[in-house]
């Protein structure tokens, strides 16, 4: 079912449509709809690529840079770029660490991090999880000792998305071990580039290098980059995870997903002739796509109530839950599409000038390496029980 916007939605779409095919590479774009790996340097000349359009920070105000979008146009705009194949922007600056900035931040903070944000000139990562802090994040270990006007940070990251690449790093250091899990923890950024820092990689299941191990031995950060109050990192913590956990980009990655997979069936054989022929093939794509027709629609009437100066609230939790969900399920019908094809995994199969030679699709590798990676979404960003966990204590009262 076609959705119905507003005329002035409706212009607004088409002048991103025809930016999208006149301005994204073309190379990038294969990439993202074949899921295949991007380079730090494709996600970075994408960014560039947006900021000279005046689009790479739209969710910010208009004063750093932002577009003035409502939250409908977002959405719009993020759905576009995904149907079209364009990447999603790292969140890290953009979406996790610039709104608490734009919160709590001293003027010399948003004067010196922002533009460079918005530019893609820094690329961020967070350090939160640890080995024995992950879902109970507020069980972290990593210190953080005063001395003079700097600090001293020690201990460990873990799972730590792209600091391979990362120039800054935000990051949750214990300032007190007396207080109070919450209460004892303070938010630092760290220049990534210090002395004393260790990356090590962590290979995934799909054979990428996504992930690290991060340490710190002695790391001296300067005062100046504590954001907020020294023993209330807490509150910004809480304040980056509402934003972490909602992006409106999946559900256009899912229709996008979702139709190269109708494309795929349409010339693999089954049982009785031509997989997109088969009614109960058929019947399991339909369910998909009601599923996100109606993800669709409450994602909508929650920005609806946003627009008109509503809060998401625990509907950022809901959408998380189902939109990963699908995800996943996509990946899963994708596989049963390719059958046997999907089980050979090359390990340099997900390059772009990767050829099957004859003995296996094109597309298979990088799909089932899609499928692996894609086990994260319902574990990463708060589990799916914890997601569940603030709907039944906020919305069932539990």
């Amino acid at each position: 079912m076609e959705l119905t916007y507003s005329k002035q939605d409706r212009a607004y779409r088409a002048e991103v449509q025809a930016f999208l095919r006149a301005n994204l590479p073309d190379d990038i774009r294969r990439k993202v709809v074949e899921n295949r790996p991007l380079t730090k340097d494709d996600i970075v000349r994408w960014t560039k690529i947006l900021a000279a359009q005046g689009w790479s920070t739209p969710n910010w105000p208009v004063e750093y840079g932002g577009t003035g979008w409502t939250p409908v146009q977002s959405y719009i705009f993020a759905e576009a770029c995904a149907l079209a194949g364009a990447p999603e922007p790292i969140a890290f600056g953009v979406r996790m660490v610039a709104p608490v900035l734009l919160a709590f931040g001293t003027a010399e903070q948003k004067a010196r991090y922002l533009p460079r944000i918005r530019s893609g000139d820094d690329w961020w990562c967070q350090g939160y999880s640890e080995p024995g802090a992950g879902s109970d994040l507020a069980s972290l270990s990593t210190s953080a000792r005063l001395d003079g006007d700097t600090f001293v940070v020690n201990g460990q990251k873990i799972w730590t998305t792209y600091a391979q690449h990362a120039d800054m790093m935000f990051c949750l250091v214990r300032t007190d071990s007396d207080a109070k899990k919450q209460q004892g923890i303070s938010f630092l950024l760290i220049d990534m580039r210090s002395p004393g820092i260790t990356v090590r990689p962590i290979i995934t299941l799909d054979g990428k290098h996504e992930v690290n191990e991060v340490f710190f031995d002695g790391v001296r950060v300067p005062a100046s980059n504590l954001v907020g109050e020294l023993h209330r990192g807490w509150d910004c913590a809480k304040y980056l995870l509402r934003h972490e956990r909602f992006s409106t980009g999946m559900i256009g990655q899912i229709r996008r997903n979702l139709r190269r997979l109708v494309e795929c069936a349409s010339t693999r054989t089954g049982p009785d002739g031509l997989l997109g022929d088969d009614l109960s093939f058929c019947e399991r794509v339909a369910r998909i796509t009601i599923e996100v027709d109606a993800l669709e629609y409450t994602l909508l009437r929650a920005l609806s109530e946003a627009d008109a100066g509503g809060d998401v609230g625990t509907k950022a939790s809901l959408y998380r839950i189902r939109s990963c969900q699908l995800a996943q399920q996509v990946s899963e019908l994708y596989l049963d599409v390719l059958g046997f094809d999907a089980l050979p995994y090359p390990r340099g199969a997900r390059e772009l000038d990767w050829s099957g030679g004859g003995w296996l699709p094109d597309d298979a590798p990088a799909q089932t390496a899609n499928y692996l990676n894609l086990r994260k979404l319902t574990i990463y960003g708060g589990s799916e029980e914890i997601q569940k966990n603030i709907l039944a204590k906020l919305e069932l009262n539990l």
